[in-house]
């Protein structure tokens, strides 16, 4: 359950084609007109995309009460407690296949000039198939078609551990920042749904990486991938690789599984 309301599974018939397992989200009784309005935008949201590696809204019931949501089902739920669940269980070819998809999924909300703002690993669903699906567009924001333009908020909760240093300084989101908290999702993945920089407080972890400090390579995580961390970790948004490169060089440790030594 989250802030709008309880999510639970159903089943989906609709004339002409077959029965699916569905998510349905309500939004809870005595809502206000601005919450029908944020709730249902999340929708709008998701039904403008078609990408294998994004959630998939199926539709949405406004003419009666309670109002609802319904996407596709992910039968492994979130990915964070999915990993913490299974620790340990999976190849690293699998992990970086995991990797792959949502960085497919991610360069797919870029190209469309998306800008998700908070990417982490708690947002992404799994099936039954291991496919992880970016979800949660909650906080994300269009960008206007000038390439250099950055949606800025006044107040607002920020993911912390998972945002762009300049993200937090001066409320700057880009696809860069989206970037910088893909490193996140790998580290979090890497290590099994382990919380990024453990026990240090917001501000700590602010301090830390204003002086440089990046977190350390997960517990057998390959040389190759804990460096593309480090490359989405570069203070300077330019320097960041794109998602575009970010998905050919998964491609290409997986290709050559024994890069991934």
């Amino acid at each position: 359950s989250g802030e709008f309301g309880e999510v639970c599974s159903g089943r989906l018939k609709v004339p002409g084609k077959r029965e699916i397992c569905v998510a349905i989200k309500t939004l809870k009784a005595g809502y206000t007109d601005k919450q029908r309005r944020d709730f249902l935008s999340e929708a709008s949201i998701m039904g403008q995309f078609d990408h294998p590696n994004i959630i998939h809204l199926e539709g949405v019931v406004t003419k009666c009460k309670p109002v609802m949501i319904i996407t596709e089902y992910m039968e492994n739920g979130s990915l964070d407690a999915f990993l913490r669940k299974n620790d340990g269980r999976f190849t690293v070819i699998q992990l970086v296949g995991m990797l792959r998809g949502i960085g497919s999924g991610m360069k797919y909300l870029s190209d469309m000039s998306y800008v998700h703002r908070d990417l982490a690993a708690r947002n992404i669903l799994v099936n039954s198939n291991l496919v992880c699906k970016v979800s949660d567009f909650g906080m994300s924001r269009v960008l206007e078609d000038d390439p250099e333009a950055a949606y800025t908020t006044r107040g607002g909760k920020i993911p912390i551990r998972w945002t762009a240093p300049e993200a937090i300084a001066y409320r700057k989101f880009t696809s860069a920042s989206d970037v910088w908290s893909y490193g996140i999702v790998m580290w979090e993945v890497m290590s099994y749904g382990e919380r990024p920089y453990w026990d240090m407080s917001n501000q700590d972890v602010i301090k830390a990486i204003e002086e440089g400090y990046r977190l350390p390579p997960p517990m057998d995580c390959p040389i190759a991938l804990h460096q593309l961390m480090l490359d989405c970790w570069q203070k300077e948004r330019s320097d960041r690789p794109k998602f575009g490169q970010i998905v050919n060089m998964l491609d290409k440790l997986i290709r050559n599984p024994n890069s991934l030594k």
